[in-house]
């Protein structure tokens, strides 16, 4: 149950204060001195939220007290939101607490309707800060199996979405059934791909990557099954193909999506059987390859549109990676933008802000060479600054029209009472949704 203790000496505002609390189904707790209410927070671990009073002795108004207090309770429990109650005018002693960490300060007497909203949002921020950290603590336990058991290449990486789809790499590398990794341009498949030939079976064997997309069509065939002496204008000799190099390893086939009918059955027939002709040569070969092939395309919909064999695609897509773009995975961001910048470089916070906003239509790629600009222009020993980054100023125009505005978060809180969880239902948000919006748009 979420629960609040009120450290205060005067037994009617912890009666008032518990009153107040109870209606909110907020269960309180009270203790009428400093060492009573340190006793409770050490044997009462649900205690969510502190409401200190800031003096305990008759007659005295500095502070200290209050401030002692603060600071036992931080070391008891880093993490702790408090609230400074005051009856008295002067609020520096509160105010520089404030500035050591306290949640906020109220004076005596306080607004009923603002102390209730300032307790349940950080009563929220408490949970969600817990749910986190629960989170993280797992997530750290996952990737370190994950590392110990096999080889990731040095992938950088600090997101969910890229721990699952590494931890499916990984579970089907030893498989030899195809795999198919989807994702926008940039979001590193030839990574992910790469990762699983590392951890498969046939990880002795040659890793063979074709970009599909950046041959002409009339050579993807050429390219993939090898040519003959004159099967074709230019081809002065015969050459292996692809599938030849790959023979025990693995055959990694990016945008598969661009490969011309005629090649699709060639395909087909390789992935069923394990057999082709060189272009221009009626002798069959033999190569036993586990193939990767990795999409941008919505390759359902080519099958639809007829440009996409149904059966090529229920053959690849065995299994799929998905790989989720990288303005979905802001965890990564920064992480990638310190690794690229090397040692020595720093990010300025507005530099940092600015990462975080931006879309990334690029992805990865976008990312990497957007760093290794803003490394080049700034001065030795300097902060890469939002400036330097070179990325569009009106990030407001990049805001998907679906979602709220600065003055219709503002609207929501008001109509909430200040309440983010009651605001972010009304906005159709999460919590979180709603706080990572407050903080773009500058709301406390």
């Amino acid at each position: 149950m979420r629960t609040v203790l009120i450290i205060d000496d005067n037994p009617g505002v912890g009666e008032a204060l518990s009153l107040l609390l109870s209606l909110r189904d907020i269960r309180p707790l009270y203790a009428a001195t400093p060492d009573e209410g340190l006793a409770l927070l050490a044997r009462e671990p649900s205690i969510g939220v502190v409401i200190q009073d800031m003096n305990f002795t008759a007659d005295t108004t500095s502070g200290e007290e209050g401030v002692a207090l603060f600071r036992a309770i931080r070391a008891l429990s880093p993490d702790l939101p408090v609230i400074l109650l005051t009856a008295w005018t002067r609020l520096e002693a509160a105010v520089e607490l404030v500035k050591a960490g306290a949640a906020d300060y109220l004076a005596k007497p306080w607004d009923d309707v603002k102390l209730l909203a300032t307790v349940e949002n950080l009563l929220e921020l408490a949970e969600a800060s817990r749910e986190v950290g629960r989170q993280r603590r797992q997530q750290r336990t996952r990737r370190a199996a994950l590392e110990e058991r096999y080889e990731l290449g040095g992938l950088v990486f600090e997101s969910e979405a890229m721990l699952r789809s590494l931890e499916l790499a990984c579970q089907v590398a030893r498989a030899e059934l195809p795999v198919l990794v989807t994702g926008p341009n940039g979001s590193g498949k030839e990574r992910i791909a790469a990762i699983v030939h590392a951890n498969s079976a046939v990880k002795a064997g040659p890793f063979v990557a074709v970009n599909c997309g950046a041959l002409p069509a009339e050579l993807i065939e050429a390219e993939l099954f090898g040519s003959e002496s004159g099967a074709y204008t230019g081809a002065q000799r015969a050459r292996e193909g692809r599938f030849e190099a790959a023979d025990g390893g693995t055959l990694f086939l990016d945008e598969i999506g661009t490969l011309p009918l005629p090649g699709q059955v060639k395909l087909l027939r390789v992935l069923e059987t394990g057999r082709f002709e060189r272009l221009g040569s009626s002798r069959t070969r033999q190569s036993k390859v586990r193939v990767i092939s990795a999409t941008n395309a919505d390759l359902k919909a080519m099958v639809r549109a007829g440009s996409f064999r149904e059966d090529l695609f229920y053959r690849l897509n065995v299994i799929e990676i998905a790989l989720a773009p990288l303005a979905e995975r802001p965890d990564d961001v920064l992480a990638l933008a310190e690794h690229f910048l090397g040692d020595g470089a720093t990010l300025s916070e507005s530099a940092r802000e600015a990462l975080l906003a931006y879309r990334w239509p690029g992805n990865v790629r976008e990312l990497k060479n957007v760093i290794a600009r803003a490394a080049l222009l700034a001065a030795d020993g300097q902060p890469i600054t939002a400036e330097l980054l070179g990325l569009p100023v009106d990030l407001a125009a990049q805001r998907n029209l679906d979602e709220p505005s600065r003055e219709a978060v503002q609207a929501a809180l008001a109509g909430a009472g200040g309440v983010v969880s009651r605001a972010a239902q009304a906005l159709g948000l999460s919590r979180q949704a709603l706080y990572r919006r407050m903080e773009r748009y500058g709301l406390s």
